[in-house]
């Protein structure tokens, strides 16, 4: 597989819609998604199905947070429904519909493998670090983190999904030899520890329908590394994945 990882998302807010979808119907929405993220990629980036899965996952997250947001009649799609639909629906993407589901297992594969940078950010006593629970009801507490861009130094990776995910900036508080580095089914996650962050930080995340809860939890109460690397652990009505996989 090529060396790609998630390329920039397309900067196209809700602001600047030129289109209304109140009267559209589920192809129009599709062909206008294919204008915002597909037919004006750079014809390199349309050679690898890692590189236009990645661009069709943007397409889906518009969707579902803005497109549904404003227009609820359009259905939830999965993302593997929706990307069909959509190399279905766009010219650039016809050819690769032929094989879909292979083309969208080898996207997944190359996903899970993609490394991740995030933070372990301790309070000035060391005996706290913040958590952030994802979107979903289902969704586990985590260190904050994300994949990393193509050519993108971790430490500015770790920075960047810290700040999105929580608000808060560590850019000028990564120690660059304070780094926990684990690799977990061929994805290697990095986590730089940050301490000193006060407790009366007051954290908002910076995304959209991605993080639910941020919170400061006693390192004591936290289950054993080593236990969690095997699967995730439950205290009280909490679920864990921490640190590392899943």
């Amino acid at each position: 597989m090529s060396n790609l990882t998630d390329p920039p998302p397309a900067d196209l807010p809700p602001s600047t819609k030129v289109f209304c979808f109140k009267n559209s119907s589920i192809d129009e929405v599709l062909e206008d998604l294919s204008s915002r993220f597909i037919l004006n990629l750079p014809e390199e980036e349309l050679v690898s199905v890692e590189r236009i899965c990645f661009q069709v996952e943007q397409a889906h997250w518009y969707y579902e947070d803005y497109i549904r947001d404003e227009e609820p009649r359009f259905p939830s799609l999965p993302l593997k429904t929706f990307s069909r639909m959509l190399f279905h629906s766009c010219p650039l993407l016809i050819h690769w519909s032929v094989d879909h589901d292979q083309a969208f297992q080898d996207f997944m594969d190359y996903k899970t493998s993609v490394p991740v940078c995030g933070a372990i950010m301790l309070n000035p006593s060391w005996t706290k670090c913040v958590l952030v629970k994802g979107w979903k009801s289902s969704s586990a507490w985590g260190f904050p983190r994300g994949k990393i861009n193509i050519d993108e130094p971790e430490h500015v990776c770790a920075a960047r999904e810290v700040l999105e995910e929580t608000g808060y900036d560590i850019s000028d508080k990564i120690i660059m030899s304070a780094v926990i580095k684990i690799t977990v089914r061929d994805q290697r996650t990095s986590l730089f520890v940050v301490p000193n962050v006060p407790e009366d930080t007051v954290f908002a995340t910076q995304t959209r329908k991605e993080i639910s809860k941020i919170d400061w939890f006693n390192l004591t109460d936290l289950p054993a590394w080593k236990k969690t690397r095997r699967a995730p652990r439950r205290i009280g009505s909490m679920q864990f994945r921490l640190l590392w996989g899943g």
